[in-house]
């Protein structure tokens, strides 16, 4: 989908674990992980498995990434593509990573907690890349750069998660990853982040037989 210098591509949208295979050829086997374009500013949402086919995409370029990656929550489907990531590797790279649902312990702890034996091999510290570690609270309105407003809101997920809302040029563009339904009710927090979208991006991992 392309408006107004606002771009969208879809790198993974998978959710729990990455499934590639035939069964999965249309829409892809790999976890969360969408690119958006706001004119000259490249936006990341999520980092799952996808992220690496994104970063390698980045480095053909041949020109240093300069991105946002901002992470619904942390849970590993979306955060394991981190490591793989090839501009982390990259020295001239800028990324700024913003996560805001973990409560005080922040987004830098728990992706070194991820990167560490005997879990993983590499340390993050082995990343050349400039990156920058921003922490919000969801309900804070964000503005990465001029022109480019995101709102936020808390979701209901196990052990929590953040919806966004981004405003660019008139447009606007929802998206909520994981969430469950309220059983007295519609999310008032996802109404609010979703009103008047022009594109809504959802999670739709259930069935009705599976989430009635």
């Amino acid at each position: 989908m392309v408006h107004s210098e606002l771009s969208v591509r879809f790198w993974g949208v998978r959710g729990s674990i990455a499934c590639p295979g035939p069964d999965t050829v249309r829409y892809g086997g790999n976890t969360s992980c969408v690119e958006i374009r706001c004119g000259g500013h490249l936006l990341v949402f999520d980092g799952g498995t996808g992220l690496r086919l994104l970063g390698n995409e980045l480095m053909t370029s041949g020109r240093p990434a300069d991105l946002d990656l901002f992470y619904s929550h942390t849970h590993f489907d979306h955060i394991c593509g981190l490591p793989f990531f090839a501009p982390c590797y990259d020295a001239r790279s800028r990324i700024r990573i913003w996560a805001g649902h973990l409560n005080g312990k922040g987004i830098e702890t728990v992706l070194n907690g991820m990167m560490i034996a005997p879990l993983f091999p590499i340390p993050m510290g082995i990343f050349t890349a400039k990156i920058d570690f921003k922490d919000f609270t969801a309900g804070e309105v964000l503005s990465p750069h001029p022109g480019v407003q995101i709102s936020t809101g808390p979701l209901n997920h196990p052990n929590e998660a953040t919806g966004y809302r981004l405003e660019y040029r008139g447009k606007i563009l929802a998206y909520i990853t994981d969430t469950e339904h309220r059983p007295d009710g519609l999310d008032p927090n996802i109404l609010k982040l979703v009103d008047s979208a022009d594109v809504m991006i959802y999670d739709a991992s259930y069935t009705d037989a599976e989430y009635p």
